[in-house]
């Protein structure tokens, strides 16, 4: 029996081969496991799609670097329902199922949080980019899936080249929802801030900065990270963005760009296995874990 199962990918499980980004995602997860450990609980790690393992015997399982199912949809969705039964979730399933759809953007823009101006396109809309254009009178746009990850399809484009991906769009909104967004230019001059909160209080920050010509900020896009130290007015945000959720998570990434106004707007709530950067700042780890420890067990 186990407490506590650090969820992860088969990529991440005794790897025979590792690179810099595979050492930092396996450090990762070795931070938090570590301080659990030191908790007292008994805690292993896991493939989420382990199809081996009896998901009864461990209390808890909490999400971390189970980034294959961004790939996995349907799998991974029917392995939720599946599992959400035989143990508890870290977040819960609830959650997830919550904010796996970015449409929960439109929940908390509802709840008075800014974000980046955004047309929210329905599944089977019978639509075209220069129609959007049109609509917004945007110069710019940034064309992303409304379930995602790892910038997956997200695309930068204006009233002048939108028919180079015109014929991508028309194939992805048959079977998904999309969002048009206007572009964000701070994005590229500024990068994007994200704040860790653990039990809703902030623990570090860091910024992901876009590689030179590019906009996607994720460091499997080229893009780099540097420490980074908030304002007050920048923390507040975060917890306003936390407050107007209809849930509580243990923990979260609050990802802030501020728009073509200068004000703090969300790009993203991350609550189901945002990368949190203990590597940056152990003790965040350890205050997870404390977190986790004061559990049912």
């Amino acid at each position: 029996m186990f407490d506590v199962v650090i969820l992860t990918d088969h990529r991440y499980v005794n790897p025979k081969k590792t690179d810099w980004y595979v050492e930092q995602v396996l450090l990762e997860d070795q931070l938090l496991l570590d301080a659990l450990k030191q908790k007292g609980l008994k805690v292993c790690k896991k493939d989420w799609a382990d199809k081996t393992f009896d998901w009864t015997t461990t209390k808890y399982a909490i999400f971390r670097t189970t980034w294959d199912y961004f790939e996995r949809f349907n799998e991974f969705f029917t392995w939720l329902e599946n599992t959400k039964n035989k143990t508890t979730f870290i977040n819960s399933s609830d959650i997830i199922n919550w904010n796996i759809d970015k449409n929960y953007l439109q929940d908390l823009a509802k709840n008075k949080i800014n974000i980046a101006p955004t047309l929210f396109v329905k599944e089977g809309d019978t639509i075209t980019l220069n129609q959007l254009f049109e609509k917004t009178n945007w110069t710019e746009a940034v064309l992303k899936p409304a379930v995602s990850g790892a910038a997956r399809h997200t695309y930068r484009t204006t009233p002048s080249n939108c028919s180079e991906i015109e014929a991508i769009f028309q194939k992805l909104i048959k079977n998904e929802g999309m969002l048009f967004q206007e572009f964000l230019n701070n994005i590229t001059t500024q990068g994007e801030i994200s704040l860790i909160m653990i039990g809703g209080r902030y623990t570090h920050a860091i910024k992901k900065i876009a590689k030179e010509g590019d906009f996607r900020v994720q460091d499997d896009h080229g893009g780099r990270i540097e420490k980074y130290t908030p304002t007050k007015e920048e923390i507040v945000f975060a917890e306003n963005c936390l407050a107007a959720s209809p849930f509580k998570p243990m923990y979260a990434r609050v990802d802030i760009v501020y728009d073509n106004n200068n004000k703090p707007s969300l790009s993203e709530l991350e609550l189901i296995e945002p990368e949190l950067w203990f590597r940056n700042h152990p003790k965040a780890a350890e205050q997870l874990a404390e977190k986790i420890s004061k559990l049912s067990f």
